[in-house]
């Protein structure tokens, strides 16, 4: 019997090494499962909404621009102002943020274009500008990712430094529930060239968010919020669901600390970088410019 021994297996205490290696063990195994994600958006959760930035996050571009770029095919302003006009959209579209003194010499430039225009006029001339400069550029991914939460039989909101009215229009053409905006001060349903307040940008969004979700009865640790700005942080932290879409540095560097999940759906494009020469977008702009003049001087 003896000789065999060796099939008893034998008994050993386990060693403080061995204990390790198999705690180890059994956590590897344990992470080795990929954990299932709660869905999200809840379906059915009607105190929870999401928030959207227009600029660079629904759409490609600065959607003031693209409305000054309609609004001088209809010789609302001179071909000087277009150059401005394209040199800051231009200059948008290359470094992908947002820059404090070119947003506030547009929104300036705006102001001044429709001062003594009716607010009915400038909603209808909204719409048509929608189809001819705004529609294509619509950036598809974000787009599925608000009709996921309307889907989910949640309201979608756009939250945007661009005038109200432009913003409305936006949102009424992607089937969103509404629109917040900067709003333009008007007397008898003409604009005076002032504004209600200061620009609806940075702080001012999480406040407007704030509110509205008082308003609504909503459950802001349940909502999603979604932008591409740095600017944005106020409003992405307000928010149980923030979500950093085709990001600037700075909010790409912010998300990751934060665990924040990014979307980027630029296409030929890394993170916060454009992938166009600079020259190029120099050339763009004086192509385009060109091509406006000529089209003026041969309306003339």
């Amino acid at each position: 019997m003896a000789a065999l021994g060796w099939l008893t297996p034998r008994r050993r205490s386990a060693t403080a090494r061995s204990v390790l290696a198999g705690e180890a063990s059994a956590e590897a195994a344990r992470k080795s499962v990929p954990e299932e994600e709660p869905e999200f958006p809840v379906l059915g959760d009607d105190r929870a909404a999401a928030f959207f930035d227009l600029d660079n996050t629904v759409m490609q571009g600065a959607a003031l621009f693209h409305f000054g770029r309609g609004l001088y095919k209809r010789k609302f302003f001179e071909t000087r102002d277009l150059a401005r006009f394209a040199w800051q959209q231009a200059w948008f579209r290359l470094a992908g943020v947002e820059d404090p003194e070119h947003m506030q010499d547009a929104r300036d430039s705006a102001l001044s274009i429709v001062q003594g225009h009716r607010v009915s006029e400038l909603m209808s001339i909204g719409e048509e500008i929608y189809d001819e400069y705004m529609a294509e550029r619509i950036w598809p991914g974000t787009r599925a990712l608000a009709q996921a939460h309307l889907d989910a039989g949640q309201k979608v909101w756009l939250v945007t430094a661009a005038p109200v009215e432009i913003a409305r229009v936006i949102a009424r053409r992607l089937g969103l529930t509404g629109a917040l905006g900067t709003v333009a001060e008007s007397v008898d349903g003409v604009y005076t060239g002032k504004l209600v307040g200061e620009p609806l940008h940075g702080p001012a969004k999480a406040e407007a968010v704030r509110a509205l979700a008082v308003a609504e009865g909503l459950d802001l640790s349940r909502c999603a919020a979604y932008s591409d700005s740095h600017n944005d942080i106020p409003m992405l932290s307000l928010v149980g669901h923030p979500y950093a879409i085709n990001p600037d540095s700075k909010l790409r560097r912010h998300a990751r600390d934060m665990d924040w999940r990014l979307r980027d759906y630029r296409t030929g494009r890394k993170a916060a970088k454009v992938g166009i020469p600079a020259a190029a977008g120099v050339g763009a702009v004086a192509g385009g410019t060109a091509a406006a003049i000529a089209l003026h001087r041969r309306r003339r």
